[in-house]
């Protein structure tokens, strides 16, 4: 039978620091944020499968990032397909002119 004293730990941390010198962050009021409309609120892998794998990475606002997830919402679409929309119909405007 293996010997249970063998496992316990040796540790020295000394004594605790006195009260006056803990941290106050417990009894200080917990911040609520406001919620905000561009926060993400769809998981994106809760979306269907799609054949796409090439990977674009984009930097944007927040208005901008809310409106495009938002244009998504409304038709049902994937992130990426609104960009594919709006790049062809952006290709066919300038067509077009």
């Amino acid at each position: 039978m293996a010997d249970a004293a063998k496992l316990k730990r040796k540790t020295n941390l000394g004594a605790p620091p006195p009260v006056n010198e803990a941290s106050r962050n417990l009894h200080e009021p917990e911040l609520i944020l406001p919620p905000s409309s561009y926060l993400r609120t769809v998981d994106g892998r809760s979306r269907r499968r799609t054949n796409r794998t090439l990977q674009l990475n984009l930097r944007v606002t927040p208005q901008c990032d809310a409106l495009i997830r938002e244009i998504a919402d409304q038709e049902s679409l994937l992130l990426a397909e609104v960009l594919e929309r709006a790049l062809t119909m952006y290709k066919n405007k300038l067509s077009v002119s």
